[in-house]
This record gives C-alpha cells, sequence and structure tokens, in this order.
C-alpha cells in the first residue's frame, strides 16, 4: 500500500519557499493526468454493484455507503447533484480537485446521469471554489454548474437543494429526505465533488483496483488538507492525497510538520474531534479514529501548536459555530451559543470550577434534538475539547495557562 500519493498546495494555504516539497510515494489517482480509459456505460444496477464491491462511501464528511445512496433513487429519473460547496473553513480539498481535474468530478455526474436516467444534472460550487474549470470542463455535457452562496451549514444535503431551489441555505425537515423530495420535488442524489470523481476512476478501472489503496474494511485513496495553528509549524500545508489507513504522523510529516511541537490534531474538521499528540501513529480510517470520536470525515487533518492555548483555540471554533446556526431550532439558537459562551469563560485562566459540569450538561441538552446534525457535531466537538485537553482545563482552574492564552495564534 501507497501512503502518500500526491500533495498540492491549496489555495490561502502558502507554503514555505526555500524548502522542497516531500515527493509523492505513487502516482497519484485523483489529481494527476487525465484518464486515458474512456467512460464506459454501465446501467443502474452495475453501478450499485461495483461501488458495494469496492467499498465506496462518502468523501464529504458523513461517509454515508455509495451504494446506498445509488439503490434509494434507482429506476426514479432522479434530480443527481454533486456537491462542491466546501462549507468547512479548514477544507480545500474541493476547491484543488475542481482545479486540478475537473473533468474527473464532471464524469462521474455524467456517469451517474446516464446510469439512474437522470431529469437533471447539476454541479453546485460554493463561494471558495472557481467553478469556471468545471463549466469548461462540463461543455459539450448534460451537467449544469451552479456557483451558490456559502456557510458551514449550506452543504448540508437539504440545505443545498433548497438553495437550488431559490430557497435560503438552510436544512429542511429531517423527516423528508431528499432521495424522496429533493431538487423541484424530484428525488434527488446527492453526492461529494471527491466521490464523483473516485466514481469516475472506479467505473474505469474496477473495484479490485480501487481496493489496491486503504484498507479492507475502508478502502481507497481521499484527499486530506493540511494545515497548522501557527505560519511555522509546517512547511508545505495543502492538499494531499493519501491512502485511507495512513498514519496520521505519515500525513503530517508529509507537510513538513514540526511534530514535536505538535499538542494534538484536529480531524475532520470543525465537526470533528482532536487526536493528542501521545496518539499520532493513529490510522486515518474510520476503525482507528473512532476510539477518539472522530472520522476521516472530510479530510482535514488541522495541528495545534503547543505554544497555543487548545481552550481559547476550541472557544474560537465553538463561536464560529453558534454564528453559523441556520436557527431553525431551540439547540441553534439557544444550546449553541451558550457552550460557546461557557468555553470563552473556561478559556480564562482561573475559571469558576462549575463550568466545566455546565458545559457537559448543555452538550447533553443539545445533542440529538436538532433540527439538523449542525448541533451534534459542534457538541461533539466540546466534548472532545473536554477530554482531550482535560489536563489543561484543570490548569486554568488553577489559575494557569497566561502565556500561552495570550500567544494564540486563531484556527
Amino acid at each position: 500500500m501507497t501512503d502518500v500519493l500526491a500533495s498540492v498546495p491549496a489555495p490561502g494555504l502558502a507554503s514555505g519557499p526555500d524548502v522542497p516539497r516531500p515527493a509523492p510515494s505513487g502516482p497519484s489517482r485523483l489529481l494527476g493526468r487525465r484518464p486515458d480509459v474512456p467512460l464506459p456505460h454501465v446501467s443502474a444496477d452495475q453501478l450499485v454493484a461495483l461501488t458495494e464491491a469496492a467499498g465506496l462511501t462518502g468523501r464529504g464528511g458523513a461517509g454515508f455507503p455509495t451504494a446506498r445512496k445509488l439503490r434509494s433513487v434507482a429506476g426514479r429519473s432522479p434530480v443527481v447533484v454533486g456537491n462542491a460547496m466546501e462549507g468547512e473553513p479548514l477544507s480545500s480539498k474541493d476547491a484543488v480537485l475542481l482545479a486540478q481535474a475537473p473533468h474527473l468530478v464532471v464524469d462521474g455526474l455524467s456517469l451517474l446521469g446516464a446510469a439512474l436516467g437522470a431529469s437533471r444534472v447539476l454541479l453546485a460550487t460554493g463561494p471558495e471554489v472557481a467553478a469556471g474549470p468545471a463549466r469548461e470542463a462540463a461543455r459539450g455535457t448534460r451537467v449544469e454548474v451552479r456557483a451558490l452562496g456559502g456557510g458551514f451549514v449550506a452543504g448540508q444535503e437539504s440545505a443545498l437543494v433548497r438553495q437550488l431551489d431559490g430557497g435560503p441555505a438552510v436544512p429542511t425537515d429531517p423527516l423528508v429526505p431528499v432521495f424522496r423530495r429533493g431538487v423541484g420535488g424530484r428525488p434527488t442524489l446527492v453526492l461529494n465533488a471527491e466521490t464523483l470523481a473516485q466514481l469516475a476512476l472506479l467505473a474505469r478501472h474496477g473495484a479490485d483496483w480501487f481496493r489496491e489503496q486503504g484498507t479492507p474494511a475502508d478502502p481507497g485513496t481521499f484527499l486530506v488538507t493540511l494545515s497548522g495553528s501557527s505560519a511555522d509549524l509546517l512547511t508545505h500545508p495543502g492538499v494531499l492525497e493519501v491512502a485511507r489507513g495512513t498514519s496520521l504522523r505519515t500525513v503530517l510529516e508529509a507537510g513538513g510538520t514540526r511534530t514535536d511541537r505538535v499538542r494534538a490534531v484536529l480531524v475532520g474538521g470543525y465537526h470533528g474531534a482532536w487526536v493528542p499528540a501521545t496518539d499520532l501513529d493513529v490510522p486515518l480510517d474510520r476503525e482507528h479514529l473512532a476510539p477518539f470520536g472522530a472520522t476521516p470525515g472530510a479530510g482535514v487533518v488541522h495541528a495545534l501548536d503547543r505554544a497555543a492555548c487548545p481552550l481559547a483555540a476550541a472557544a474560537e471554533v465553538a463561536r464560529y459555530l453558534a454564528g453559523q446556526s441556520a436557527r431553525q431550532c431551540g439547540p441553534c439558537v439557544n444550546g449553541l451559543p451558550r457552550m460557546a459562551d461557557l468555553l470563552e469563560q473556561l478559556a480564562r485562566p482561573g475559571a469558576d470550577p462549575g463550568l466545566v459540569p455546565e458545559v457537559q450538561r448543555v452538550r447533553r441538552l443539545v445533542t440529538g434534538r436538532g433540527a439538523c446534525a449542525h448541533p451534534d457535531g459542534s457538541a461533539r466537538f466540546v466534548a472532545s475539547t473536554l477530554t482531550t485537553f482535560a489536563p489543561h482545563v484543570e490548569d486554568h482552574l488553577r489559575g494557569g495557562c497566561h502565556e500561552a492564552a495570550r500567544r494564540l495564534d486563531p484556527l
């Protein structure tokens, strides 16, 4: 198994000018040259069987089995939507993918459109993703490219469908999934841009080829956006293509990260979880990340410098998440701002010991009660913060961490 296949600077993530970029240890799948093999014509049943045999899962965050999503709309002339909204602030993978290999995303959409007898085929791009290359790649195809407004929840399936229909980018009733009623009232299939690119390659090369990378339980490659909380923590931030099961340490070292300075790593983005510096050898797959409450998610790997106060950094994330609320339910309107308030108080040295049980109480109240998954993801991040940095919490309660708090480099 090859670990790191490609490394590309991401928009807004500058690399060190004098340090050579590490050479990839194998040919890139997603970010390499255009495939020589033509895109095959396959039926819906063949496509479902192929994705099931390959074990392809979504690369946008939730990691849902792609075969199950295909089955939900097969035979119903659905609308097919490619999701390149990329509302996660720490992710640049979709922007890089559509700049480097827009043809693969368009191929994936075209493949699905033909196999499923789609009534429409759309690609939605967010403000941080340039739509131009995709529009050029889509010339002569059925794929419509739509540049939409952004926001953290704008990429959620029902929020995306709502915006495509001309409404606000906020989630709709979770009891009516988009595969039943989506764009224009039609059954709708929404797949992340990277999932579509993987599908285009899988159709060309087969399930055995796909499984040559990754692990038996979590096969294939995925795109990782690597960044750090301080400018000099790593020399080469950007997007890497790596095999599932590659160790977190390998990914960090591929970006020139000074691992001796890492306090913890946020895996999966703002709805993800922390992996402490003592566990950098953990494989990046669902099985091994589960004990930390994390998943590969949208491929975010963000290293936190030891010079930064982790509670101050987490409070900043919690405040951002509270501000990204759709304001459609009590957990979003009341719970998320309250959690952010409590974390900000806890981030001040000499904090009241009663803050810890209160944060936990509010977190439990928020979990499982929202109109969408945003409150749950935010609560999961807060829970991971309190667990991973429990010794630091105790330090704050004793009045410590003055210098670190002042030196905080924001996420």
